[in-house]
């Protein structure tokens, strides 16, 4: 068995800017574990543990899913907290835009009939810099260092391929490896 998911990964510019506002961060906001600007993504979906023969249904649905599917731009801006201020675990960054919504759908359609079932929450595009163990407390502190940040800029960047990666987790922190990589068609202008 392995752990999987499907995601699509920034632009190294962009995983810069986040991991520069994680370093301030980091003064002021306690317990939190920040993911590393190599591993930031979007998670399209995460498979949980997938036995070794599902691996190629996997990857053969995705590439009929996805083989059509156009390059496009999203800029990430804003900080923000899952579930709320008050019981922080998750520190976010947003994602705008609608064609993320449609690749996440495609996603799902894809999957569905190969036996993961689809997920009950509403898709928020966002890329998760940081989690708390325990709920971070202190919203004072939290709302003081997000307010100013909520719509800051960390840049745009082009979604021209959709991962599907395995997740082996060690003590350092999560190991990604691209168990396959779906190319999106380059639009012409």
């Amino acid at each position: 068995m392995i752990r999987a998911f499907v995601a699509i990964k920034v632009d190294p510019g962009v995983a810069e800017r986040i991991a520069a506002v994680q370093s301030e961060l980091d003064k002021s906001l306690k317990g939190i574990r920040w993911v590393k600007a190599e591993n930031l993504h979007l998670t399209l979906k995460f498979l949980g543990s997938v036995g070794a023969e599902k691996v190629t249904p996997i990857a053969e649905a995705l590439d009929g899913a996805l083989d059509s599917t156009p390059c496009f731009s999203v800029a990430c801006r804003g900080l923000g907290v899952f579930p709320d201020i008050r019981r922080a675990k998750v520190l976010w960054a947003g994602l705008d835009g609608e064609p993320l919504i449609d690749l996440a759908a495609k996603v799902e359609d894809a999957l569905e009939p190969i036996g993961f079932a689809r997920e009950k929450r509403g898709f928020k595009p966002h890329l998760t810099i940081g989690r708390w163990r325990d709920p971070a407390g202190r919203p004072d502190t939290l709302r003081r260092e997000l307010e100013p940040r909520q719509r800051q800029d960390f840049g745009v960047s082009k979604m021209n391929e959709v991962i599907f990666f395995q997740s082996v987790l060690k003590p350092g922190g999560a190991v990604y490896t691209p168990l396959r990589v779906f190319p999106l068609a380059e639009t012409r202008d």
